[in-house]
């Protein structure tokens, strides 16, 4: 494995590589490196002959007020992580080769960044699509792995690859699980012992969602509000939203029908996490896709 840090020597190694008859493959991430990331690193290698992971905690993508400067980091850590993983190439850049100056060029998607997170955190997925078409364009055409826990991230990146005809084949991947059904995220090492156990409860709330669907409710209505009564009745837990949107559009749904995401976000002390369901309906077949566990990751 190799580590560059320079936007123009990752381009010529993807160049070389394509020149050669191989494929590529990019694993977009910030680091802290959890077996969700691992699972698109596997995903990456069963795929292509030349695996790239960018480590970049991207600033264009924090608020003013969020949490940039406490991210939490482990750079020797993560490629260490992808070293084991048979990762290829690390791009580790530092923030002025990529922002060298206040960027003045900003990719937005309008429509499917307005609701959910977008309107939590109105400028996050401008910084996402923009800093992720930069490194489409350092890498050039390749296939490039996202975790489905960030739904809506991914409808947007898909949405910015149809819209600029970029070179590149997006696939989703797993939302991958602790044993107790919490996502796994970064953002669960700020978590406090008690918050950790408190988290849960987005799980509980999902999962009582799905068995509903399960037995036959379909009216969306129904269905967030026994999601938003379970998360209210944790101690320390503070909703930001429960919907059940379209996956690709991120509208509003008023019924289960169709390619959907039932997404929540919460606060859990100072730290906000996501989660969802994706839910595939036709008819009365209705398949629900509650993630994988981390454990069957690592086996």
């Amino acid at each position: 494995m190799i580590t560059l840090r320079r936007a123009a020597d990752l381009r010529a190694c993807c160049d070389d590589a394509r020149r050669a008859g191989r494929t590529v493959a990019l694993v977009p991430t910030m680091g802290l490196f959890h077996d969700g990331h691992r699972s698109l690193m596997r995903a990456a290698r069963a795929d292509a002959d030349l695996v790239v992971v960018s480590l970049f905690v991207n600033p264009t993508q924090f608020g003013p007020d969020e949490d940039l400067d406490g991210y939490p980091r482990d750079p020797d850590g993560d490629t260490a992580v992808a070293a084991a993983e048979g990762v290829d190439v690390v791009f580790l850049p530092p923030v002025d080769e990529l922002y060298p100056d206040e960027p003045r060029t900003i990719v937005h998607v309008a429509g499917l960044t307005a609701r959910l997170c977008g309107a939590s955190r109105p400028t996050h997925f401008d910084g996402v699509a923009t800093i992720v078409t930069k490194l489409f364009s350092i890498v050039g055409p390749c296939r490039a792995y996202f975790g489905r826990k960030d739904a809506q991230q991914l409808a947007v990146i898909r949405r910015v690859v149809e819209d600029l005809n970029l070179p590149v084949d997006v696939v989703g991947c797993p939302l991958v699980r602790e044993p107790d059904g919490l996502a796994r995220s970064s953002r669960n090492a700020y978590l406090t012992p008690d918050e950790r156990a408190a988290a849960t409860v987005l799980w509980r709330a999902l999962s009582a969602a799905a068995g509903a669907i399960r037995t036959g409710e379909r009216d969306a209505a129904i269905l967030e509000a026994l999601v938003v009564s379970t998360i209210g009745a944790e101690p320390g837990v503070r909703l930001d939203y429960a919907e059940l949107v379209d996956a690709h559009t991120i509208e509003p749904a008023a019924r289960v029908d169709g390619d959907l995401i039932l997404a929540v976000a919460a606060f859990i002390g100072r730290t906000r996490l996501i989660d969802n369901l994706a839910i595939t309906a036709i008819g009365a077949e209705v398949d629900i896709d509650l993630g994988v566990v981390a454990e069957e990751q690592t086996a």
